[in-house]
């Protein structure tokens, strides 16, 4: 299971934790606290995601991709995807907007509520075998092949001008 003080399952994202002002929007673009339990056996590290499915693009977007968490991590703080003072040998691959970090929702306005899947993915390897040089879509890939559990929190966000 995956857990937050600051994102519910089905509910609108606070503002803290959307694009802001790099996008010329309010928020402050920290991502939110997670917390989770209940891995399954021969966890080796964890992976967290965050994907918009609803983005108007044909492929969704990665907003944040964090690989290699080690296994006795089990809880990151709000903040945690700027990238500074990451648990173990954890790195950031670059999000679909180039950053290797957390980037917060900033859907088009009046695209209507989007859903944002903040994920953890248990995997059966200390790292998945890539670098901060890869794509979201390769991290992917990897993932997909070490992947022994997910757990999800599925909050949403829109944006009216």
């Amino acid at each position: 299971t995956v857990e937050s003080d600051d994102i519910d399952h089905g509910a609108p994202i606070p503002l803290a934790h959307t694009a802001g002002s790099g996008v010329g929007r309010p928020g402050d673009n920290v991502s939110p606290g997670l917390r989770w339990s209940g891995a399954p056996e021969g966890t080796k590290s964890y992976v967290v995601t965050c994907f918009d499915p609803d983005a108007p693009t044909g492929s969704g977007f990665w907003h944040w991709v964090l690989v290699d968490i080690p296994a006795d991590v089990t809880e990151l703080p709000a903040g945690a995807g700027s990238g500074d003072d990451l648990p173990g040998d954890a790195f950031h691959v670059a999000n679909d907007a180039g950053m290797k970090q957390y980037v917060g929702p900033f859907p088009p306005p009046g695209h209507g509520p989007h859903r944002y899947a903040f994920a953890v993915h248990p995997v059966d390897t200390e790292n998945l075998g890539i670098d901060d040089s890869v794509s979201p879509a390769v991290c992917g890939f990897n993932l997909w092949q070490h992947t022994i559990g997910r757990a999800v929190i599925v909050p949403t966000y829109a944006y009216e001008e």
